[in-house]
């Protein structure tokens, strides 16, 4: 083991959007500060996906390039970002970043992070904001089929523009003195006394493990970080409560049925309460003439997940529908997800499942040849159809078996028989690691932003989230 090691203003664990954004600002405000930044995953124009060639997932190793990389798995997203109207005196979607600085200034962070986005290329075009008698009407649906309609701006990349546009961001930091160390791996935290000091780490194809030091460290791994993060947080008793779980399935379903959210607002957020359990169920990342896609985690657990690009179409939409779950008791609630995965990846030999509504409700396997005549054609090839209920449990299943029926007296043909459901979907975050007003961890001079602390959801709260942690640290 190496003892020598580089020291840094800054280390950054993660090259995804908060990572990225964090090193952005720090070199705003203070250009010339020595930042580093450690990705296990590729540079964005290396990660590509074999499914295209193979028609299958391989489970790239080490890492799946759809979840890691430089950009994180924002890069394989379509690519939404998601704003806020200027009336609302709440956030409704993005996760928690208003709580700590107030809904005011997270407004301004939000929309200085969305100029930086526009400084790189992304669209001016807003969607959802062109068609608010449209958008009323179909609140009221919503209201009297006991659901909540949340309409905010969305600005679309698309995932073939993020790549752009996030590897122009790349290029910048890299032409103004950040260190990005790709394909390497964060192993440990080197914590003295309560102080963090730096990082233990080491490229991924070696065995050398090296050290880099610090003043101050920044936790930014996403999702597909979240398991290591919260193993970090029991190895250096970094402060965190159980978080709540986000299970469900990726649901596909023609172009036209959805003509009328696509057309009015890209992308409807509907939230409801069905019997008889009353857990929060939503829609999320919805794809108009989008694919499904599959993402590889730890030990090759793979979900089901969704994009839609600016220039390549399909003929459906795509979205998730996620039972949102609370096991207080529960030290690791990540494991409940994580058996959830294997065990539906057993019953699809390896791949994600599909199955058609009209089988979920009858009881029955859907068999290749249900598939081969279904009148919506699935866009994840690779999909093994299958019994999702086999795998999935009884109260989640029935959650989303009712929400559909709630969703169908909004959008008449979303609790058609053909509609297609993948499974599973899940969204990992680590336990919510419990930060100051500064998002310091209980570990001093350590801090967290991103989704895979539990602290934002999405692209746009990520990259916000790191915009401000900059600003946190340079105060």
């Amino acid at each position: 083991m190496s003892n020598a090691g580089n020291r840094y203003d800054l280390i950054v664990v993660g090259g995804g959007p908060a990572g990225m954004f964090c090193a952005y600002e720090m070199l705003q405000i203070s250009l010339g500060k020595k930042i580093l930044i450690i990705e296990r995953g590729k540079e964005v124009q290396k990660r590509s996906c074999p499914e295209k060639v193979t028609g299958k997932c391989m489970k790239c190793k080490p890492f799946c390039n759809i979840t890691n990389g430089s950009s994180g798995a924002g890069a394989f997203s379509d690519g939404k970002l998601s704003l806020f109207n200027q009336e609302d005196d709440d956030f409704y979607v993005g996760g928690n970043l208003h709580k700590y600085l107030g809904v005011d200034q997270t407004k301004k962070v939000i929309t200085y992070t969305d100029e930086i986005y526009l400084k790189f290329g992304a669209t001016t075009e807003l969607q959802g904001v062109k068609y608010p008698a449209e958008v009323a009407k179909i609140r009221k649906s919503a209201e009297k089929a006991g659901l909540d309609l949340v309409n905010i701006p969305i600005r679309h990349l698309g995932t073939d523009k993020a790549h752009v546009i996030y590897k122009d961001i790349e290029n910048y930091l890299k032409n103004n003195g950040v260190t990005t160390l790709f394909e390497t791996e964060v192993t440990d935290l080197i914590v003295e006394k309560n102080v963090v000091q730096g990082v233990m780490y080491k490229p991924v194809q070696d065995s050398e493990y090296k050290q880099a030091f610090a003043d101050k460290v920044v936790l930014a791994v996403g999702r597909g970080g979240a398991d290591w993060l919260e193993m970090m947080c029991k190895n250096h008793q970094i402060v965190s409560s159980p978080a709540v779980l986000d299970v469900g399935v990726r649901f596909e379903l023609p172009d036209t049925v959805m003509s009328d959210i696509n057309t009015y607002m890209y992308e409807g957020k509907f939230v409801g309460k069905p019997n008889p359990f009353n857990d929060k169920v939503r829609t999320f990342c919805q794809n108009p003439s989008g694919f499904v896609s599959a993402e590889v985690y730890k030990d090759g657990l793979i979900l089901a997940n969704g994009h839609s690009c600016k220039d390549t179409k399909s003929n459906n939409t795509n979205l998730a529908l996620l039972v949102s779950i609370s096991l207080p008791a529960v030290d690791a609630p990540m494991e409940y997800s994580r058996n959830i995965a294997r065990n539906l990846n057993k019953l699809a030999s390896g791949q994600v499942m599909v199955q058609r509504l009209g089988d979920v409700i009858d009881g029955r396997k859907t068999l290749k040849e249900d598939l081969e005549a279904n009148s919506v054609v699935p866009t994840l090839k690779s999909a093994v159809p299958g019994d999702i209920s086999l795998g999935m449990p009884f109260r989640v299943m029935t959650d989303i078996i009712h929400f559909i029926y709630m969703m169908d007296k909004v959008v008449k043909g979303f609790a058609d028989g053909d509609n297609l459901l993948y499974g599973p979907e899940l969204k990992f975050y680590s336990n919510k690691v419990e930060l100051s007003n500064e998002f310091e961890t209980s570990v001093k001079c350590l801090y967290a932003v991103g989704d895979g602390c539990g602290l934002t959801r999405g692209l746009m709260m990520a990259s916000a989230s790191g915009v401000q942690v900059a600003r946190n640290l340079c105060k």
